[in-house]
C-alpha cells in the first residue's frame, strides 16, 4: 500500500544519503523511482541530489509554483514507477504537500520526503508542518550534538561565527553555515540560558 513518509532531522544527519540508497535499493531490484529535490537547494549541483559523504544522483528539481501531483502523474504516464523520492522537503508549500498526499492516494505510488524540521529559530518550515501533520509515516534520522546528546535544533552562524538569532527563514548552506544541536546547546548559542 502507498504511503507519504516524512523523513527529519536537523542538518548534517545524514538525510541524503538515506534517501540515495533507498533509491539504489529500488533501481538495483529493476523498480522506477522519482527523484526531486528544491530548485533552491543548488549546493550539489542544479538538478542534483548530494550527499556530504560524495555520493549524489541525478533528479528533477521543483519550485513553489510547481504542481508536485502533475510532475508525479507525468513521471508515471511514462515509464512504471515504483517510488517517489524528494530531498529538501523543507521547501515544499503546504499545497505542494497535499499534492503529495493526492499523487499517493490516487497515483497509489509512495513518496519519501527527506527534510528539515525546523529552522535556526526553532520554527517549523512550511512544508515540514504540512507533512508532520498529514504524513502516514514520519521517521526521525538522528545526528548529535557535540554533546553527546541527540540533536533537534539548528544554529545559523554569522561572519564572526556567533548564532543568529534573526533573519530570513531560508539562506542555504552547508557546515559553514549551520551547527546542530541539541536543544540545552541551542539555548546556550542564541542567549536563552
Amino acid at each position: 500500500m502507498a504511503k507519504l513518509y516524512f523523513h527529519y532531522s536537523t542538518m548534517n544527519a545524514g538525510k541524503s544519503t538515506l534517501l540515495l540508497q533507498a533509491a539504489h535499493n529500488y533501481t538495483e531490484s529493476g523498480m522506477g523511482t522519482y527523484l526531486i529535490t528544491a530548485r533552491l537547494d543548488d549546493r550539489a549541483g542544479a538538478g542534483r541530489i548530494g550527499s556530504r559523504i560524495g555520493i549524489g544522483a541525478a533528479a528533477d528539481s521543483f519550485t513553489a509554483a510547481d504542481d508536485m501531483f502533475a510532475l508525479i502523474a507525468a513521471r508515471q504516464a511514462a515509464a512504471p514507477l515504483a517510488c517517489v523520492f524528494i530531498d529538501e522537503a523543507q521547501f515544499l508549500t503546504k499545497d505542494q504537500v497535499w499534492q503529495l498526499a493526492r499523487a499517493v492516494d490516487d497515483l497509489r505510488v509512495p513518496v519519501m520526503c527527506y527534510g528539515l524540521r525546523v529552522d535556526f529559530q526553532g520554527n517549523l518550515f512550511p512544508g515540514s508542518a504540512a507533512l508532520l501533520a498529514w504524513a502516514d509515516e514520519m521517521r526521525e534520522v538522528r545526528t548529535i550534538c557535540h554533546c553527546g546528546k541527540k540533536a533537534t535544533m539548528v544554529v545559523r552562524k554569522g561572519p564572526d561565527g556567533r548564532a543568529l538569532k534573526e533573519g530570513e527563514q531560508v539562506v542555504i548552506g552547508g557546515n559553514e553555515t549551520y551547527q546542530s544541536l541539541c536543544r540545552r546547546h541551542w539555548r546556550e548559542e542564541v542567549g536563552d540560558l
